[in-house]
Formats: C-alpha cells, sequence, structure tokens
C-alpha cells in the first residue's frame, strides 16, 4: 500500500479527480485529495487558469506544500496538469518521497533543484498532440527528466486533449485512461 498526495487541476477538485482518487483507494492506497481551490471548480480551463493567475501560482504551490503537514515523508506525490507543479517540488525537495506522477504536465527540474533525486521514481503522462503538454514546453521537460533519471517514464497517449484522465471533463478518454491506470498501478505496486 502506498500514501499518495493527488493534487487537482485548474478547474478544481472535480468529480472525476476524485473517482481518480476512489479508484487508487480501491486498489488499497491511502490517497489525500487536498482542495488547493477552498472549493471552487469551473467549467472550463480558461476560467480556472484566471482564477490561477488571480491567485498566483507561488500561491498554489504553498497550499501544496501546506496541504503535506502532518503526513509522513514517505509519499507518492501525484498531480493533474496544474497539481504537478506541487507534486513535482515535493517529490524534488521534500526527503523520504516514494515517487511521483506527473500527469498532463512536466515542469523543468531546474524549477526545484539542480536535478532529480536520486532513487524518486516518476512517471509522466500525457497525450502526443496535447497543444499544451506541446506547446508549452512540457514535453520537452519530460524528456530531459526521463533522458536524466534512473527511475522514470515518459508515456504518450494517442490523442490531443489535456486532462484525458478526469472521467468528469469533456477531454476524457476511456481507452487512454484504462491504460494510464495499469501503468500507474504496476508503478504503485512497488511503493
Amino acid at each position: 500500500m502506498a500514501e499518495i498526495l493527488l493534487f487537482h487541476h485548474a478547474q478544481g477538485l472535480t468529480p472525476g479527480v476524485v473517482e481518480f482518487a476512489d479508484w487508487l483507494r480501491g486498489s488499497g492506497h491511502l490517497v489525500h485529495t487536498p482542495d488547493l481551490f477552498e472549493g471552487c471548480t469551473f467549467d472550463d480551463l480558461e476560467s480556472g487558469m484566471r482564477f490561477v493567475e488571480e491567485l498566483g501560482f507561488g500561491e498554489v504551490i504553498e497550499r501544496g506544500e501546506r496541504a503535506v503537514e502532518g503526513l509522513p515523508h514517505e509519499v507518492v506525490y501525484a498531480g493533474f496538469s496544474l497539481g504537478v507543479l506541487p507534486a513535482q517540488k515535493l517529490a524534488q525537495t521534500r526527503a523520504g518521497a516514494r515517487g511521483a506522477l506527473l500527469f498532463h504536465s512536466c515542469v523543468p527540474v531546474s524549477e526545484f533543484g539542480a536535478s532529480w533525486p536520486q532513487g524518486v521514481p516518476v512517471q509522466v503522462h500525457a497525450m502526443v498532440a496535447d497543444p499544451i503538454f506541446v506547446g508549452e514546453g512540457d514535453i520537452d521537460a519530460a524528456r530531459a527528466l526521463v533522458e536524466a533519471t534512473e527511475e522514470a517514464a515518459l508515456f504518450l497517449y494517442p490523442g490531443d486533449q489535456h486532462l484525458f484522465a478526469d472521467s468528469s471533463l469533456p477531454a476524457y478518454d476511456a481507452e487512454a485512461s484504462a491504460i494510464l491506470i495499469q501503468r500507474v498501478r504496476g508503478f504503485l505496486a512497488a511503493r
């Protein structure tokens, strides 16, 4: 059993993120889903990003850091898109991380340190033609992470949707999500 801290994306703690966490719980894992937006959810990504811009990316990361208070150090950090920011920062900077699952996003390792921490496995999952993941450089950051890290994998799925693993959004892709879940299951089995 792994203990997982799962951060939501810019549309908030949607039913699809909760469902994903429930799937992990159903597999025997202990999952925490902090609400970084204090109850706010958004119907579309653009509205969510306007909220994030007002709130500030630094504040999102700080809220993520506060969410880990009281948790053991041996945690797997996971994030959907925007949630990758606090997940990746914690995986890189908080001692004892058991792993990182980065869904729909990846930032350059240099944002949070000189290198990825040794012994912390990581998976990055995204669609090969996602205009955000590809167009904003996340794919380059993910490839650099995989190249420089012993226990790292980048999984690219057919399609062009951004939040394809959130079952409550129009971008949801059941087939790609099923494969993602199988890969996550294997990853967590070793944690």
